[in-house]
């Protein structure tokens, strides 16, 4: 077997606040397996951003130890091994879009044909090459998400981690994203670690549902997800989607009425 994208280790993070010590996550293990799609859910507060930030080097583990790629978080951030995309898309308001796009490989130093390159590649791929010149002010919500992709794409990480990408989206335009990530995700073969509030999104998109406790977040299961590839439109109403949901749920219920 492949190693680990992503190894967790007995993870824990206490972070000091005014009130006293808040422990946010405590002994978090688990394997993220490489080309993987796995969403992390829970109740608010329960640390399922705090993980990803751990992965991401963002935070550095009180307890436990976090390996991506076989290696310690803050070498594979240094490595640029993934990249992070958060709900807002973070755009810079006064470049275009292909400017924006453009800017990690501008701060790496790649010289300007080939930073062009890869943008209009990466543009492409999120379906938004007309709109390269463009201001991100100029386009829809689901679009600068689409930029924010492709942005964290463009020096082809293996890991993608995102803080709920599409929280702030309406239902028809978060379907919409849903279905152009796992598109994505196909051509490129990326891992994916996606923090979401929202079952039935979890269900469609995942491999496997990391299922979370309230603070201290501790993992609480972990459910493989039973719907073919790709997934389509359809796929929400196959009886197995509406199965993987209602298992989601009922983990997520079963902690409630345990606290």
């Amino acid at each position: 077997m492949s190693e680990p994208a992503v190894t967790l280790r007995d993870a824990s993070m206490v972070f000091d606040a005014a009130g006293g010590e808040v422990h946010a996550l405590d002994h978090i293990s688990l394997d993220i397996s490489d080309g993987e799609f796995l969403s992390l859910i829970g109740p608010s507060g329960c640390g399922k951003s705090t993980m990803l930030r751990l992965i991401g080097d963002l935070l550095v583990p009180t307890g436990g130890d976090v390996a991506v790629r076989g290696k310690p978080a803050h070498q594979a951030r240094l490595d640029r091994d993934y990249a992070m995309v958060f709900q807002a898309a973070t755009l810079l308001e006064w470049r275009r879009v292909a400017a924006n796009v453009e800017l990690p490989l501008e701060i790496m130093g790649v010289d300007t044909a080939e930073r062009e390159r890869r943008a209009a590649e990466m543009l492409h791929l999120v379906g938004l090459d007309a709109f390269a010149h463009n201001y991100p002010w100029q386009l829809s919500g689901g679009m600068q998400q689409r930029v924010s992709i492709a942005r964290a794409l463009v020096f082809q990480p293996s890991i993608l981690l995102m803080d709920e990408p599409f929280g702030a989206l309406d239902e028809m335009t978060r379907e919409r994203m849903q279905m152009e990530l796992l598109r994505i995700q196909e051509q490129t073969g990326t891992t994916i670690v996606f923090v979401t509030h929202s079952i039935p999104e979890a269900a469609f998109l995942s491999d496997r549902v990391a299922v979370m406790s309230p603070r201290p977040g501790r993992l609480v299961e972990v459910i493989d997800i039973d719907l073919p590839k790709p997934r389509v439109f359809e796929t929400r109403e196959d009886p197995r989607f509406f199965a993987a949901v209602t298992q989601v749920r009922e983990s997520l219920r079963a902690i409630e009425e345990a606290t």
